[in-house]
């Protein structure tokens, strides 16, 4: 959520910088500068009438004292009055004031000034690329692969659920828990402590990190508990330091977390949700970062870096890209996503996206830190990344190592696998 008072020193600024993202605020930017100059003007009354009422209050005593009781009643008699002018004034400036989260709560985050500019997924930056000329043949895409070597099941997760809910098998299983214990040991090295939160969130927690009221239609609900399922661990991991202050010295607080993601995914149709490429339900591994404002960025390429390094080391063809404004997130300053490539599929897979929210989430979450120097409690800058979603991992593994005698499983999941090939 955007500060208030930032949003109201820079109005045209905001305007200006959220037609990057394709939304026009000029309308609810107008709307909560009307608001906030009525929550001025009540809060003036209402201060005016809390000091007429103090200084009656002390000419009642003064009164008293002079033993005009007659006098005293009679000014008493006009405090009761006041009173319920100010708690009607209080409760006026309740009511404008919730009106106004109402109204920023509909903004999305700015976006960093180097997002470029754009409307979808063709506009995004490269960044860099990695060499796709080592890929095999085309060969067979990943669905066809699981049911030739009976590691996935589709038809049978769709009879236990529904469409988007596989059954992995055999190997299958196996190369899914490899690649969640790979990816957690690797976050684990890179500074980053493993938690297991829980898979249902609570509102709060869905607004203090951006998806509600923006995605409530892509979260599963459990209406009689009033509980979300989770889209991400970003949600549950995020909102660990919700109502939390920090000392600026135990900055950052770098977190990582397996879990299974819940998505509906409503309005996905089509060759590209195919398989494993789109799912109701799937694996990931999430890391969170807390950061210092004045490190968050240079928190950010560490973190892409970490990611960037997975792919390396699984040996999938892969590039880096900064999303334009119109394919970024509500909630977010800068995203860069990792894509690999299936030549099966000769289509570029999202498995990552590294995230910088800024202030975003940690105004909605009330998470500060302690300035050392100033002694002020500060806004936060929250981070997350993808490190990383598994079922186009699974794809692209084997999709791209396919041989005459199986799929090779890239070497640095053989120790968690205890097998080479997958036939």
């Amino acid at each position: 959520m955007i500060p208030l008072k930032y949003l109201l020193d820079r109005k045209q600024d905001v305007i200006e910088r959220l037609k990057v993202k394709h939304f026009d605020a000029s309308e609810i930017v107008r709307h909560i500068e009307e608001l906030n100059n009525l929550r001025r003007k009540t809060q003036a009354e209402s201060d005016a009438k809390q000091a007429e009422l103090n200084q009656i209050s002390k000419e009642i005593g003064y009164l008293f004292k002079q033993g005009n009781k007659p006098k005293a009643d009679e000014l008493k008699h006009q405090t009761t009055a006041i009173k319920q002018q100010i708690q009607d004034l209080q409760q006026s400036l309740s009511d404008i004031e919730v009106k106004i989260e109402n109204l920023l709560v509909l903004l999305p985050n700015l976006p960093h000034q180097s997002v470029p500019e754009g409307k979808g997924a063709e506009d995004n930056l490269i960044v860099r690329q990695g060499d796709i000329a080592a890929v095999p043949n085309k060969g067979l895409p990943h669905w066809d692969l699981a049911k030739k070597y009976d590691i996935i099941d589709f038809e049978l997760g769709n009879k236990i659920t529904g469409s988007g809910f596989p059954v992995y098998k055999g190997k299958g299983a196996k190369l899914q828990r490899a690649l969640i214990s790979f990816f957690l040991d690797e976050a684990i090295k890179a500074g980053f402590k493993e938690v297991i939160p829980p898979f249902l969130v609570n509102e709060e927690s869905g607004f203090g990190t951006g998806q509600l009221p923006d995605k409530e239609g892509q979260m599963y609900f459990v209406q009689n508990d009033n509980l979300y399922l989770i889209p991400t661990a970003e949600v549950p991991v995020t909102n660990i330091f919700r109502d939390t202050i920090l000392d600026e010295k135990d900055l950052p607080q770098k977190y990582t977390a397996y879990t299974p993601c819940f998505r509906r995914e409503a309005g996905s149709y089509g060759k590209d949700v195919r398989g494993l490429n789109r799912l109701h339900q799937f694996d990931k591994v999430e890391i969170v970062v807390i950061e210092h404002p004045n490190r968050s960025y240079e928190q950010l390429e560490q973190m892409l870096v970490h990611a960037e390094s997975l792919v390396q080391k699984l040996q999938l063809p892969y590039r880096i890209v900064k999303l334009c404004g119109g394919d970024m997130s509500f909630a977010s300053a800068l995203t860069y996503d990792i894509e690999v490539f299936s030549m099966a599929q000769n289509r570029w897979l999202e498995v990552s996206s590294v995230s910088n929210f800024e202030t975003f989430q940690a105004n909605r979450l009330k998470l500060r830190y302690r300035d050392t120097e100033s002694k002020k409690n500060l806004l936060c800058h929250t981070l997350n990344g993808s490190a990383l979603a598994l079922p186009r991992i699974v794809a692209a593994i084997l999709e791209n190592n396919q041989t005459d005698r199986g799929i090779k499983v890239p070497d640095v999941l053989v120790p968690y696998t205890n097998f080479d090939i997958i036939n």
